[in-house]
C-alpha cells in the first residue's frame, strides 16, 4: 500500500482521470455516489440537515467522515464533486467542545483546519460543521453553521476491524487501508509481540522470582530479589520491563549484613573474635574472658546474627564487690578503695561525732569472699541528768536519741505573771552536761507603790511585795481627793502578767488646786522591746483638757511561726504569743531530725530561723551481682520507710531478705542479699543396660561417653553436656542434658545399648538353619493341606485368607522347631492387616 504522500505527488493526469471516472460512476448509480476503492462516499444531487445527513451515512455506511489528518483532506478536495452548498463532516459542538462524533473524541489543536475568521459562530446555534471543497477561497477548510442548514452529506466506511489489530494496539484508518498503532512496549505488524529486556539472573547468596505476563522478561515483566539470611539487598528490591526494552532500574545484589564494630576488649579482660565472612559481618562471634580476680558482666559469647546485631553488648569485667557500707547515725566514715568503691581490698574506718560513742570495730575490710570483716559499727549518745519543771513553770524536752540524751534540747516556760529567772532552753552537750542550770519562774514584780502625799496605800500580796496579783487600795487624807475628783474616796491597783499597775497612782490633791495646770507637757517612752502606741507626748489646755490621751506599750511582734512538715511547735510568752519574749520549741516526728530552737528578740525578729524537721536518711544501696533492685521512696531516696525489693536474673538464687526498709535509726533492716548461681548435681554416665540375646561379647567401651561445656560454673545454670555411644551402639534417650533455671537437668542421663541389628542378622541365619533342617514329613504335610485348603478356596478373599493361614503355620512350625533345639521359645507369630506374618525375637 503506497503511503498518502504518494498521492500529493500524483500528476494532474491522475487527478483529472479520477474526476472523470467518478462523473462516470456518478452517472451509472444516479443520485448516490461514492469512492468504493477509498471508503468514502457521498451524497448526490441531494443536501440535507447535518443530523439527517448523519442518518444517511450509517444507513450504508460507518459514520459521517472523521478527517485524521491533512493529507486525507487533500484527497477530499480532490476526489469529490463541486457542491454548491458544500459538505457536512461529522464535526459537533458538544458541551462547548467540538467533537468527532464517529470517534468521540475532541478536536486537537494540531487537527484544526479551520478558514480565516472560523469559527465565528455568527448567529444563534452554528454547532455543526462544513468542509469548502472546491471553493477557491479557503478551499478544503471548514466553517461553523448551523445544523439545519442542507448540504451534502460525506460519509467513510471504516476499514479496520476487531481482527486487524491485537489487543495491545489502536487501528487507525488510512485512505482505503489501515495501520496498527501499538501500545507502548509492543512492536509488530499486529502489535502482537512484546519488547524484550535482558535475562535477570539470581544474585549471588539470593534469588530472584519472576513474573511473565507477555512472556519471558518481556514486556510489564516483574521481578523480584531476596537475599539469604543474613544478606541484605543493594539495589532496588524489584525491577519492572519497561516498553524500551530496558529495566527500571540496575539488578541487585545481596551483600553480607554488617554489624557496627566493637571497642576493644572488656576492661580487666580480653575479646577473641572470629570472623567466617568479613570482619564484623553476619556469623562473626566474639568471645570474653576476665582477668583473674574479675567477674564477668554480660554473655560469654557474642554473634552477629542475620539482622546485622550483635546478640548482646560488649561484656564488662567487674572487681568482686562486697556490699555498701554506709557510716552510721551521728558516726563519720574515710574508705581507701584501690580497685573500687566496696570492692576487694577496700578498707573503711568509722569514728563518731561529739556526743557519740562508738560501739564495734574501728576498721571493716572488704575480703575476696564478697563480705566485710565485720558488721558496720554504731554510734550512741550520751546521756545527761534528768530534768524537771519548775514551781510555776512547765518543762518541754525532744530528742533524736530519748529524752536527756545528747542533743536533747529542753526549753522552759512559766505560768502567766511569772517570768523565768535564767534562760528558757538548755541542751545535752557532747560532754554529757546540760550547758545552762534549769531557770525559775519568779512572779512577774511590778514598781514599788508608795503612799501619795496626804494620802495612804494598804495592799494584799500574794506571791510577794508588789509583784503578780498583789492588789493596793489607796486613801487621801480629808480635804483632799484623788487625782482631783470629789467623787471619789479611794481607788484600787492590780499588778498584772506584763508587770504593770493597772492604772497610774493616784494624787491626793486639794479640791482648789492641780498639780497639773494649763501649760503643764508630758513626755512618755517604753522599755525596750516594746513599741509607743499614740502619742508620746501632751499638754494641758487652756480648757484644762489634756491634748492627747495616753499612749499604750505594746510588746514587739516577731512574724507568726507554723509548725514544720513532720514536727510540732511549742510556744510560750509573757506578753502574747509570737511577741517580745516568746520561746518556741519545735520537736520531729519518729524517722525526723530537728536543727534548732528559737526565740522572739527585742528588735521583733526571731533569734533563729525556724527549724526544719529533715528526714533521717540510710546509706545508699546497690543492687546484687547479676540482680536487680526496685525501690520505693515515699520520703526521698534511701530515707525512712524508703523500701528496696531484690530480685536475681534467670539461673540465679536470692541470699538474703528479699526486702529492705530504712528505719528511724538510719540503719536497713539488713545487709544487702547476694545472687548466687544456680547448681545441677554433677552428672555420672549411666552404665549400659545388658545386651540382647542371643548375646556378643560388647566392645570395652561402649559409653556413654559425656562431654560438658560450662559458661557459668561446673554443672551449674546453661552448663551443657553432649552424649555419644561407641560404634556398634545406640543411645537410648536424649544427645543433650542443659541445667536449667532450677537447678534440674532437662531430662535423665541416657545409656547405650547394644545395636539390634547385629541380633537380627543372627537369628535370620539361625532361623534358615533350623527351617532347612526340619524334617520332610512336616513340609509334605504343609503342602499337602495347602492345596486341599487350595481346592476349597476359589474366590479372591478366600485366596488371601489361605495366605494368612499357611503363613501363620508355617510360623508357629519354625517357632516349634527353635524351641525344641533351643530349649526355649525365642519367636512369637503374630498376623498383620494385610495378611502376612512376621517373626518377633
Amino acid at each position: 500500500m503506497l503511503p498518502w504522500s504518494n498521492y500529493l505527488r500524483q500528476s494532474l493526469y491522475n487527478r483529472l482521470l479520477v474526476i472523470l471516472l467518478m462523473t462516470i460512476y456518478q452517472d451509472l448509480t444516479g443520485e448516490t455516489g461514492g469512492v468504493q476503492a477509498w471508503t468514502y462516499n457521498y451524497s448526490v444531487n441531494q443536501n440535507l440537515d447535518w443530523d439527517s445527513a448523519r442518518q444517511w451515512c450509517r444507513q450504508d455506511y460507518t459514520d459521517m467522515v472523521a478527517i485524521q489528518n491533512q493529507e486525507e483532506i487533500v484527497y477530499l478536495n480532490t476526489m469529490l464533486p463541486k457542491n454548491s452548498q458544500y459538505y457536512w463532516i461529522g464535526l459537533r459542538k458538544v458541551n462547548e467542545m467540538w467533537t468527532w462524533t464517529g470517534t468521540n473524541k475532541t478536536l486537537t489543536k494540531e487537527a484544526e483546519n479551520w478558514a480565516v475568521g472560523e469559527p465565528n459562530n455568527i448567529g444563534d446555534g452554528q454547532d455543526c460543521v462544513e468542509i469548502y471543497i472546491k471553493r477557491g477561497k479557503d478551499e478544503a477548510k471548514w466553517n461553523d453553521e448551523r445544523c439545519t442548514k442542507k448540504k451534502g452529506a460525506l460519509c467513510y466506511t471504516a476499514s479496520c476491524s476487531e481482527h486487524c489489530c491485537s489487543a495491545h494496539a489502536e487501528c487507525l484508518e488510512n485512505i482505503g487501508n489501515y495501520t496498527c498503532q501499538c501500545d507502548p512496549g509492543f512492536k509488530g505488524p499486529r502489535c502482537q509481540e512484546a519488547v524484550e529486556c535482558d535475562t535477570v539472573s539470581d544474585p549471588e547468596q539470593g534469588s530472584v522470582n519472576c513474573d511473565h505476563p507477555h512472556g519471558l522478561f518481556a514486556f510489564n515483566s516483574s521481578c523480584q530479589f531476596h537475599c539469604a539470611r543474613g544478606y541484605q539487598l543493594q539495589g532496588a528490591s524489584q525491577l519492572f520491563c519497561q516498553a524500551t526494552g530496558f529495566w527500571d532500574h540496575p539488578a541487585a545484589q545481596c551483600q553480607v549484613k554488617q554489624c557496627p564494630a566493637l571497642d576493644s576488649g572488656p576492661h580487666r579482660g580480653t575479646m577473641n573474635c572470629s570472623n567466617p565472612i568479613a570482619l564484623h559481618s553476619y556469623n562473626s562471634t566474639c568471645e570474653f574472658n576476665c582477668d583473674l580476680g574479675f567477674d564477668l558482666i554480660g554473655p560469654d559469647r557474642i554473634q552477629c546474627d542475620h539482622t546485622g546485631q550483635w546478640t548482646g553488648n560488649v561484656s564488662t569485667c567487674t572487681v568482686v564487690r562486697c556490699g555498701p557500707l554506709s557510716p552510721p547515725a551521728m558516726g563519720n566514715m574515710s574508705c581507701v578503695d584501690p580497685l573500687g568503691a566496696s570492692s576487694f581490698t577496700s578498707s573503711c574506718g568509722f569514728s563518731c561525732e561529739e556526743g557519740y560513742l562508738l560501739r564495734g570495730d574501728t576498721n571493716l575490710t572488704c575480703l575476696s569472699t564478697g563480705q566485710w570483716t565485720n558488721h558496720t559499727p554504731a554510734c550512741e549518745p550520751l546521756q545527761c541528768d534528768i530534768l524537771t519543771s519548775p514551781p510555776h513553770g512547765s518543762l518541754n524536752c525532744s530528742g533524736l536519741h530519748g529524752q536527756f540524751h545528747y542533743g536533747s534540747q529542753c526549753l522552759f516556760s512559766c505560768e502567766e505573771g511569772f517570768l523565768l529567772n535564767g534562760l528558757a532552753d538548755t541542751e545535752c552537750t557532747s560532754l554529757g552536761t546540760w550547758s545552762r542550770r534549769a531557770p525559775l519562774c519568779l512572779a512577774q514584780q511590778c514598781d514599788t507603790l508608795t503612799s501619795p502625799p496626804h494620802g495612804s496605800i494598804n495592799c494584799s500580796d500574794l506571791h510577794g511585795q508588789f509583784h503578780y496579783g498583789s492588789q493596793c487600795l489607796f486613801s487621801c487624807e480629808e480635804g483632799f481627793l484623788l487625782n482631783g475628783l470629789a467623787d471619789t474616796e479611794y481607788t484600787n491597783l492590780t499588778c498584772l502578767s506584763t508587770g504593770q499597775w493597772t492604772n497610774h497612782t493616784p494624787a491626793c490633791e486639794q479640791y482648789i488646786m492641780n498639780e497639773f495646770s494649763y501649760g503643764s507637757t508630758c513626755t512618755l517612752e517604753c522599755e525596750k522591746g516594746f513599741v509607743l502606741v499614740g502619742t508620746n507626748s501632751t499638754h494641758c489646755s487652756s480648757l484644762g483638757y489634756w491634748s492627747h490621751a495616753l499612749p499604750v506599750c505594746l510588746a514587739l511582734q516577731c512574724d507568726i511561726l507554723t509548725s514544720p512538715p513532720h514536727g510540732s511547735m511549742n510556744c510560750s510568752g509573757l506578753h502574747g504569743q509570737f511577741h517580745y519574749g516568746s520561746q518556741c520549741l519545735f520537736s520531729c516526728e519518729e524517722g525526723f531530725l530537728l536543727n534548732g530552737l528559737t526565740e522572739c528578740t527585742s528588735l521583733g525578729t526571731w533569734s533563729r530561723r525556724a527549724p526544719l524537721c529533715l528526714v533521717v536518711r540510710c546509706g545508699p544501696l546497690s543492687p546484687p551481682a547479676m540482680g536487680n533492685m526496685s525501690c520505693v521512696d515515699p520520703l526521698g531516696a534511701s530515707s525512712f520507710t524508703s523500701s528496696c525489693g531484690f530480685s536475681c536474673e534467670e539461673g540465679y538464687l536470692l541470699r538474703g531478705d528479699t526486702n529492705l526498709t530504712c528505719l528511724s535509726t538510719g540503719q536497713w533492716t539488713n545487709h544487702t542479699p547476694a545472687c548466687e548461681l544456680v547448681q545441677c548435681e554433677n552428672l555420672l554416665p549411666r552404665q549400659p543396660s545388658p545386651p540382647p540375646t542371643p548375646s556378643s561379647t560388647p566392645p570395652p567401651t561402649q559409653g556413654p561417653f559425656m562431654n560438658c561445656s560450662h559458661s557459668l560454673g561446673e554443672f551449674s545454670f546453661s552448663s551443657l553436656c553432649l552424649f555419644s555411644c561407641s560404634k556398634g551402639y545406640y543411645l537410648n534417650g536424649t544427645e543433650e542434658l542443659s541445667c536449667t533455671s532450677e537447678g534440674q537437668w532437662s531430662d535423665l542421663v541416657p545409656s547405650c545399648q547394644r545395636n539390634i541389628n547385629s541380633v537380627q542378622e543372627s537369628s535370620r541365619m539361625l532361623v534358615y538353619a533350623v527351617v532347612g533342617a526340619a524334617s520332610a514329613a512336616g513340609l509334605l504335610l504343609l503342602l499337602g493341606l495347602g492345596m486341599l485348603a487350595a481346592k476349597k478356596l476359589r474366590k479372591k478373599g478366600k485366596r488371601d485368607e489361605l495366605k494368612t493361614c499357611i503363613s501363620y503355620y508355617m510360623c508357629n512350625l519354625v517357632t516349634k522347631l527353635l524351641h525344641q533345639s533351643l530349649g526355649r521359645k525365642c519367636i512369637a507369630c503374630d498376623t498383620i492387616p494385610n495378611g502376612s506374618s512376621f517373626f518377633h525375637l
